[in-house]
């Protein structure tokens, strides 16, 4: 008997606006005789979301440094005929980078070179409501297109949210054409995998050639063996956001309260990690200066990440950050 096309969901959204949690909320939902696995890809260069994911048991494979459909695709290309081949999974989930543009990605996946192999299914987006108030939002083409493509649209995080966020949220979501196939509203991730089930429908971008001017100032690069190099401070820049991040052997301790001072000292953009400290594993996550922790099981590294919009001075952290070890 033939086998059936893997169905494929994009899962999209804005910096910051809750994909990850999202994701480990379906993979805990997964039905157990299913197989799933994640492509996830990162604006930074350490990989944070792919560390949190592989909590779940479920097989991931990380595209840092940037755009997975960079470099001719082949990043993307690389990292899903992985999945596909080593893993065989019933169904795949995308999480691309909050600050990429869908079109290429989804062109990847609906091309010649995996007909017969993937099936394209649902494309979610998460929003937060509370950022529709914000021009440089409103007016971002990648913001924009990533919506522009969604089958579904999901406002996240209304529990932060008051009644006039909803009001603009709703109201907004409803003047989309071609309209959405459901418009939902949800808080901290949980996410209904029956959403997944939406047929998937073509829809326009704003901009297709958006993508075209997409760029970084440097390609991916490959990662050391923390066995040869145990601390390792990595920087990135492109689509008018700097990252700094670090990748640490686990044998590093950090002081709990040191750190998390430091998380709230800098008001960047974006703050997340996976970090080892004396009160045990955490794993860390800043969004417009509100920090979440929360425990988690022993990693295999340490992971840390910091992205904003204006550039970091990757010495002086990275000496900052050695300051917080005990």
């Amino acid at each position: 008997m033939p086998q059936q096309p893997i169905p494929v969901h994009v899962i999209l959204g804005f910096l910051g606006v809750g994909k990850t949690t999202a994701i480990r909320r379906l993979l805990q939902s997964r039905p157990g005789d299913e197989r799933w696995a994640v492509l996830v890809n990162e604006f930074g260069e350490v990989g944070i979301d792919g560390a949190l994911l592989s909590e779940t048991g479920v097989a991931v494979r990380e595209v840092p440094g940037g755009c997975m459909c960079c470099v001719a695709g082949l990043p993307m290309q690389i990292g899903l005929n992985m999945l596909i081949q080593r893993e065989k999974p019933d169904r795949l989930l995308i999480e691309p980078t909050g600050l990429g543009h869908p079109s290429k990605i989804l062109e990847t996946l609906t091309g010649d070179l995996y007909a017969g192999t993937l099936n394209l299914a649902s494309t979610l987006c998460l929003v937060d409501p509370r950022r529709l108030s914000e021009e440089k939002v409103r007016s971002n083409v990648q913001f924009n297109d990533q919506v522009a493509v969604a089958d579904v649209l999901v406002a996240n995080k209304t529990d932060l949210c008051n009644e006039q966020d909803m009001v603009r949220f709703r109201e907004w979501a409803a003047s989309w054409e071609p309209p959405k196939t459901r418009i939902e509203e949800t808080q901290q991730g949980r996410v209904d995998p029956q959403w997944l089930m939406v047929p998937h429908k073509e829809r326009p971008v704003s901009n297709a050639h958006a993508h075209d001017h997409h760029h970084h100032a440097q390609e991916p690069k490959e990662s050391l063996s923390l066995e040869a190099q145990p601390w390792e401070c990595i920087a990135n820049e492109g689509d008018g956001h700097y990252s700094c991040g670090w990748r640490i052997a686990a044998d590093y301790i950090f002081s709990h309260d040191e750190l998390l001072s430091f998380c709230h000292s800098g008001g960047w953009q974006r703050l997340k990690g996976v970090v080892c400290t004396d009160r045990g594993w955490l794993a860390l996550n800043m969004v417009d200066g509100m920090l979440t922790v929360q425990s988690v099981d022993e990693a295999a590294e340490i992971r840390l990440e910091i992205i904003d919009s204006t550039p970091l001075e990757q010495s002086t952290l990275d000496q900052t950050v050695r300051g917080l070890l005990i």
